[in-house]
């Protein structure tokens, strides 16, 4: 791995060679049916695992780089063999050739070649394929172009790139092959799925590959710009149609339009309407997060139905067609047309065929899609204010004021606390505890703040638990909670002003309680660093201000504290030495900003 490199340069292996072989015998240790044949780059099936030899065989390759297209989707119901390159190079004639006429059975009635529409992968599959033809072999090549990115304008002679459509068209030809459909009815539906598809990419950035200088990679991290999405990038790093500044619904908005906007003379290729049957593929570049990605899918969902009236009958997400590490993913629209061969073998059904290939990840079954759930009365979890009152009070405007003062305090260190937990943590402990005490303050903006102690506890902690995750927003939430069931103890039947001396009682009682599910003790390096010493405190001496104090010193004394709890255990380094515990710091403040309004 190369130091000092921009984020996209680093790799695991360097040598782009060693990547691409390792990466294809990869692929037969996930699926024990497959053979590699290192010489050629060939992945394919093993002839035990061929029911049907005379089947149709379906072939396909290009370059590496695209996992898990190609090599991945070799297996029953989808590829027999699959050709690869050099990374994002097109396989030699020799290499299509060998595949063709040696790794494939030889009962076989026929061949189907799926190739994307670049010169490289033209020529060198045009070559192997009239090669395999001089032999005698019977071979037709469906070319996929489904890339709107590329305009008639532009496209010229050379027409539509072929993008992550490539993998319906795939699954589709390898379904209708183990059927044991013609050679012709093979080609023929390949090249109808070919006529309905669209597909357009968009990407935050190039990708750097394996073996290739630091100095190109930078100048692919600045190429694009800060806060630029490309749209029409393609799957080689080939630049896109245009660069925009645009959220994620404006993207998808520009994306969908260029894609089903038959107003649009020069993209619009396939004419998809309101209410047409389609399959929705939303491609992982290889890059975006799932969790982005499956925000990405969400949104072009909704924008699909409310914009254009279309619900697809299948939304498939993944990565199948990849461009390395790119962040960025390609969205193809399939028109779902019949193929005119009868009785399960419509588009959709062989998109739902049984496939055993890794690469083909789209695991829910026909009767799941198909079934009519009905829609279901949503429940509404309210506060739970129906808790039976005390006879405690406390002064309703000084709890407020107290409140916010500690609240205001603990939003405004929420930097210092990111800060913190950036050096020695994951960095969300600032925005979790911000966004908790958010929360509350709206409720004591939004509500009226009683003389019952416990209906503001009650909400409090009911608040916490919606609003801050993670482990200190389970800590709190406990603590919380305990704290009202021991308020509730304190209770009498003649009404009694709370007192600091029984509010430390109650906060003690919730220490013990909260030692029931964490080990955490002062010296650990967490947020009891700082809760323990305010409660010990405020139990002897009955002044909160001198009980924040404790509290302070407790959280400063963390800096250069180890950690035995917590994520700060397993980050290296000597942050711990530099900056106090975040979770306790973040507390002090609270505690500092509540004394001072008391």
């Amino acid at each position: 791995m190369a130091a000092g490199a921009p984020p996209t340069a680093k790799h695991y292996l360097d040598d782009p060679t060693n990547a691409v072989l390792s990466g294809l015998y990869g692929v037969t240790l996930t699926n024990p049916s497959l053979l590699f044949d290192k010489t050629h780059k060939i992945i394919y099936r093993h002839p035990s695992s061929i029911a049907s030899p005379e089947n149709v065989a379906v072939v396909c390759g290009g370059g590496s780089g695209h996992e898990p297209g190609f090599s991945a989707f070799v297996g029953q119901g989808a590829l027999t063999a699959c050709v690869a390159g050099t990374i994002f190079a097109s396989p030699s004639a020799q290499q299509v050739r060998a595949c063709l006429s040696h790794r494939l059975p030889a009962e076989t009635q026929g061949i189907i070649v799926v190739v994307t529409n670049y010169t490289g992968d033209v020529l060198n599959f045009g070559m192997g394929i009239e090669k395999a033809r001089a032999m005698g072999k019977t071979v037709e090549m469906v070319l996929v172009a489904d890339d709107v990115g590329v305009g008639r304008a532009k496209g010229g002679k050379v027409g539509r790139r072929g993008l992550s459509g490539t993998a319906l068209v795939v699954k589709i030809c390898g379904a209708l092959a183990e059927a044991g459909a013609s050679v012709e009815d093979c080609a023929k539906v390949g090249r109808l799925v070919v006529d309905n598809l669209v597909s357009l990419g968009a990407s935050l950035n190039r990708v750097h590959i394996p073996g290739r200088s630091l100095q190109e990679a930078k100048e692919e991290e600045e190429r694009l710009g800060p806060g630029l999405v490309e749209i029409g990038m393609g799957i080689h790093n080939e630049p896109g149609c245009e660069k925009v500044k645009a959220d994620l619904p404006g993207l998808v908005r520009i994306m969908l339009a260029q894609l089903l906007d038959q107003n649009d003379q020069d993209r619009a290729y396939v004419k998809i309407e309101r209410g047409d049957d389609t399959v929705l593929l939303v491609n992982n570049f290889g890059g975006t997060s799932n969790l982005e990605l499956s925000a990405v899918v969400t949104e072009i969902v909704n924008q699909l139905g409310n914009s254009y009236g279309i619900k697809p009958r299948r939304v498939i997400s993944g990565t199948f067609f990849g461009s390395l590490n790119g962040p960025g993913f390609i969205i193809s629209v399939l028109k779902l047309t019949e193929t005119g061969l009868g009785s399960s073998k419509s588009m959709l059904e062989l998109l739902d065929a049984p496939a055993e290939a890794t690469g083909w990840s789209a695991s829910i079954k026909p009767e799941t899609w198909e079934k009519d759930y009905g829609e279901i009365k949503a429940v509404v979890e309210e506060h739970e204010e129906d808790r039976r009152a005390t006879s405690l009070q406390v002064d309703p405007d000084i709890l407020r004021s107290a409140l916010k003062s500690g609240l205001d305090r603990l939003i405004a260190s929420e930097a210092e606390v990111t800060r913190y937990d950036t050096i020695v943590g994951d960095g969300d402990c600032g925005v979790g505890l911000k966004r908790g005490a958010e929360g509350i303050l709206k409720m004591l903006e939004s509500s009226q703040v009683k003389q019952d102690p416990l209906a503001s506890l009650s909400k409090i902690a009911s608040i916490v638990e919606a609003t801050m995750d993670g482990t200190s927003g389970a800590l709190y939430a406990i603590f919380l909670n305990s704290l009202a069931a021991n308020v509730r103890k304190l209770d009498s039947s003649d009404a009694t002003e709370l007192t600091p001396k029984m509010w430390a009682q109650a906060l003690v009682d919730s220490l013990k309680a909260l030692g029931k599910y964490t080990p955490a003790q002062p010296g650990d390096r967490t947020l009891m660093d700082a809760l323990v010493p305010f409660v010990d405190t405020l139990g002897s001496t009955g002044n909160t201000r001198e009980a924040a104090e404790a509290a302070k010193r407790g959280a400063e004394a963390t800096k250069g504290m180890k950690a035995s709890l917590g994520r700060s255990v397993y980050v290296g380094g000597e942050g711990h030495t530099e900056v106090p515990d975040p979770g306790a710091y973040g507390l002090s403040q609270f505690l500092s900003g509540l004394a001072e309004a008391l």
